[in-house]
């Protein structure tokens, strides 16, 4: 078994994310199990350096301990120029000029705009339909191209997409148990989709857990400043009670 956790360095680590850890590392069970770290820096606008060095710390001091070196994606450009070739070699790539939208249309996929400065690249996407078993959530069915059109895999400030570089990881760091957060679950069947163009055949197991929601429409969100770890931290929580919070889905006031 070999899953990663994989924090994104926009902001402090809360009761979601320590959640999404206890899930992540008690998939690690036999001697040769891997959990990897990976830092989802692909967002170069976003990311921060301080909110990197504060997860490393915070993982730490919950008791969380991972395999090998930190992997950062901001360090894996040429892997992610590699992955962009072989879908190029295979006619799929285009540029974009639209704006973004929840389903994108195809509109540029035939107007041979040159790649360039403030361009989205995107990747064309057959109508076919995908299906997998959650382990958590059993069968599932997705047709991408009807859920978000032909996927962006570089954004028009040259940023890598999550979809994109999260699957060439998954591919390349051997991941075959993605274990993430329910939110994620409408991303599964477009990244299965990739991954088969990029040459991955038979796509890694998934499973998607429950969210910590503030309201029943709402979960916890790292820009709303939500039960940091940090925070708890400060008033004196220890990391066993952090991590039961998280796991009780009790949210600190």
């Amino acid at each position: 078994m070999i899953s990663r956790f994989a924090p994104a360095p926009t902001g402090y680590l809360h009761l979601g994310h320590v959640l999404n850890a206890v899930y992540v590392w008690r998939f690690r069970q036999a001697d040769g199990d891997r959990v990897w770290l990976r830092i989802e820096d692909h967002d170069r606008q976003r990311s921060r350096p301080e909110y990197d060095a504060a997860t490393l710390e915070d993982l730490e001091w919950l008791g969380f301990r991972w395999d090998g070196p930190v992997i950062r994606q901001s360090a894996r450009d040429d892997i992610y120029v590699q992955a962009l070739g072989r879908l190029r070699a295979q006619g799929l790539v285009y540029a974009c000029d639209c704006p973004r939208s929840a389903v994108y249309p195809g509109t540029c996929r035939d107007r041979g705009l040159a790649d360039g400065p403030g361009l989205t690249l995107r990747v064309r996407l057959d109508p076919s339909v995908e299906r997998f078993v959650d382990l958590r959530l059993g069968p599932q069915t997705q047709r991408p191209s009807a859920q978000c059109g032909d996927v962006a895999i570089r954004d028009r400030e040259g940023n890598w997409t999550y979809q994109f570089a999260a699957t060439v990881d998954d591919i390349e760091q051997g991941v075959s148990h993605v274990i993430r957060g329910e939110d994620l679950l409408s991303s599964t069947g477009r990244q299965i989709q990739l991954a088969r163009l990029l040459g991955r055949p038979d796509p890694p197991a998934f499973l998607h857990h429950p969210l910590i929601m503030k309201t029943p429409t709402q979960k916890l969100s790292k820009s709303d400043r939500d039960t940091g770890v940090r925070d708890l931290r400060a008033q004196g929580w220890t990391a066993e009670a952090v991590v039961a919070a998280a796991t009780s889905s009790i949210i600190a006031p």
